[in-house]
């Protein structure tokens, strides 16, 4: 009889790329009994995503029968425990709840292990101490790309249960780059969801032809391009700069602004954010995207003529669906590279453009669209294959 599987991660959340991710890893484990966890229960099915039990709660369930353990991705090694609570917040709770325990350490500390169910510092990194049944601890694409500049105690904790796991893989050069000067070997593994047009391609010509995304295709007959940024571009001046370079985009290319979230949880997407952008533009020239369901926000880029935005899971899943793309670098952001520009150096062509400010929107767009499709495809390909057979490698000891 087969152990359990739990898929942890951070998909007990609304935020698109988590979402996904869990998907990627069910279709490529076909016949595991699985368990999906997260730090918190919450069920996301309403959004296209799962039922999701606490790892807490399924420690405690499971006591000492044996189970394996496969964490799904993302930019998890860097997330600390406090912003991991406040993520796991409803949007319209956390601002009144942020303020009240800013300047209340000891009401904070207390506040996020209720929330978390612990008081790792990493918090979604498994404690392997505290849960010796299980027989696999495997980590899938993870990224850390800011590790290095982290708190020492973070880094110390992540790096301990990182050694204590018996697979690690990750998703970009940078992150890499700082667990082997640790003395931690990491091969790479591209981000899961460079799977998603090859794995779920019908279901996302299912959600093309229906709903939202096809009215926008009646909308925008010459096209459309995906729009999204997160709250970090929201000030007054960045949306203006924002609306000019896209109305030139428009302007020179036809193509209708079709803007979207690409995550709902707080500190991601908002749609009050959108709605300013679209009302400096041209309203016959953009329309508001207002489903949040996994499934349709991918069904809304693969029917796109190309992707523009914040988003890593945005420009990962234009990848996979082989087409244009460009990633916008936040306003607020410091001088290092992010994990967006970091999965672009790793996994993209050097000719394909990565991350660009605001003001250099419209030129880099345009070059990006230029793009020879065959080039396109041919990294789609890459990644795909690339990614089957490291996952493949990486879950052998799970068979």
């Amino acid at each position: 009889m087969q152990r359990p599987l739990i898929l942890f991660g951070a998909f007990d959340r609304h935020n698109f790329g988590d979402l996904l991710l869990p998907h990627i890893a069910a279709a490529l484990l076909p016949g595991r009994a699985l368990i999906h966890a997260g730090l918190a229960a919450r069920d996301l099915r309403a959004y296209g995503g799962h039922a999701v039990r606490a790892l807490a709660e399924v420690r405690a369930t499971l006591g000492d029968k044996p189970a394996d353990l496969l964490h799904v991705g993302g930019e998890v090694l860097t997330t600390t425990a406090w912003q991991a609570a406040v993520m796991l917040l409803p949007p319209q709770e956390a601002p009144a709840t942020i303020a009240y325990l800013q300047d209340r350490p000891g009401e904070r500390a207390a506040w996020v292990q209720r929330m978390l169910g612990t008081a790792a510092q990493a918090p979604y990194l498994v404690e392997r101490g505290r849960w010796p049944a299980l027989r696999r601890v495997l980590y899938g694409s993870v990224g850390g790309v800011a590790l290095h500049s982290c708190e020492t105690t973070l880094r110390d904790e992540v790096l301990a249960q990182l050694r204590a796991a018996d697979a690690v893989r990750v998703r970009d050069k940078v992150t890499q780059a700082y667990l082997q000067s640790a003395g931690l070997a990491a091969p790479l593994l591209p981000d899961a969801a460079v799977m998603v047009a090859e794995l779920f391609g019908e279901r996302l010509r299912q959600h093309v032809a229906q709903g939202e995304v096809a009215g926008l295709r009646q909308r925008f007959p010459q096209g459309y391009l995906a729009v999204q940024f997160s709250a970090e571009f929201a000030d007054d001046a960045t949306l203006t700069q924002l609306a000019q370079q896209l109305a030139q985009v428009t302007r020179e290319t036809g193509l209708g602004l079709v803007l979207f979230r690409a995550g709902a949880a707080p500190w991601h997407d908002t749609l009050l954010t959108l709605q300013r952008l679209a009302a400096q533009l041209d309203a016959g020239s953009v329309q508001v995207f207002q489903s949040l369901h996994l499934w349709d926000i991918c069904a809304l880029i693969a029917a796109s003529r190309g992707y523009c935005g914040s988003s890593l899971h945005g420009r990962i899943v234009a990848m996979a669906c082989a087409l244009p793309r460009l990633s916008l670098r936040s306003p607020v952001a410091s001088a290092q590279q992010g994990k967006t520009a970091a999965f672009a150096a790793s996994w993209e062509e050097a000719e394909v453009p990565a991350t660009v400010a605001v003001a250099e929107l419209a030129p880099a767009l345009q070059r990006a669209l230029a793009l020879p499709r065959e080039r396109l495809q041919r990294t789609a390909q890459t990644l795909a294959s690339e990614y089957r057979r490291g996952f493949a490698a990486l879950c052998t000891p799970l068979a």
